[in-house]
């Protein structure tokens, strides 16, 4: 019996917002499981949709805090929100080394699951209710990286919409590196490998067509170091990229979407963020028009 994927939509909407999870390989001939989870929304930027990237330095995820938590919040702000698990090399990658032997999962697996998630939400914009010209993708530390990958490295047609990278991993070159992301990403084996090193080094390859970018970080950040933000700053400036950079002095690292976390200062960036995508989704329609 052959169910429309709309029926199916229906259905998950009846179901609390954690159950609505969609493999976005299956059908496909990547054999892989990679789930996507929605929190759809009916709100005033319910045509906006965004897929939400954890962080957890390529080889976990902070699903909560910077997963469901997030989904949630844009949700109830009006953003219908996509929560992906994308590959990681996962803990007993990062306990063992055994990736010097066998391959893992490694770049470009991530960004190979982003770019499918965008477009597995394109392709079903008409039963999500959103606009294929308006799908985002917010990521946090490592998952700041692969968002911002996507902006710089994916075909045209790939690419989010805009790119929200929250305290992101960005260099994979220079001092400020954070080590355990750049080993999680490109895997025991290929660590040295200046070539990969340079590709994703994101302050290096800025285009000039890049979208949209909402940057945020903390100069207290104890775990990637803040500079890491100052570069890709730089390099979206150097370009001319339409870019708003929010730098926090108190925050740390971690915080998401949560209230507990990070510090009252910090904690701005969600207003922050929600008045920027209105006026950039407004300058988009006007174009459109």
């Amino acid at each position: 019996m052959v169910v429309s994927l709309s029926l199916i939509i229906y259905y998950m909407s009846l179901l609390p917002a954690a159950a609505q999870k969609v493999n976005i390989w299956e059908g496909t001939s990547v054999h892989k499981c990679v789930e996507m989870t929605a929190y759809l929304s009916e709100g005033t930027l319910a045509n906006t949709a965004v897929i939400v990237c954890p962080g957890g330095s390529y080889f976990w995820h902070d699903t909560q805090t910077e997963g469901h938590d997030v989904g949630r919040w844009l949700q109830k702000n009006g953003i219908s929100a996509f929560v992906l698990n994308y590959r990681t090399a996962y803990v007993p990658a990062f306990v063992t080394h055994y990736r010097l032997l066998f391959r893992g999962n490694r770049y470009p697996d991530p960004q190979d699951d982003l770019r499918q998630a965008i477009r597995f939400v394109k392709s079903h914009a008409e039963e999500y209710h959103v606009d294929k010209d308006r799908i985002g993708a917010m990521g946090f530390s490592a998952g700041g990286h692969l968002v911002m990958s996507a902006a710089e490295l994916f075909d045209q047609n790939d690419r989010p919409a805009f790119v929200v990278p929250v305290y992101p991993v960005v260099t994979m070159t220079e001092p400020c590196v954070h080590k355990r992301s750049r080993r999680g990403l490109l895997g025991d084996s290929r660590t040295r490998n200046k070539q990969l090193r340079d590709r994703l080094s994101l302050e290096r390859h800025v285009p000039s067509d890049c979208p949209p970018v909402f940057l945020v970080n903390c100069v207290d950040d104890p775990i990637v170091d803040y500079h890491n933000s100052i570069l890709l700053d730089s390099a979206l400036t150097a370009k001319n990229i339409p870019h708003r950079y929010v730098q926090f002095r108190t925050g740390g690292h971690g915080f998401g979407a949560c209230e507990e976390k990070g510090t009252d200062e910090s904690r701005q960036w969600k207003p922050m963020f929600l008045e920027w995508v209105g006026e950039v989704i407004s300058s988009k329609f006007k174009e459109k028009k």
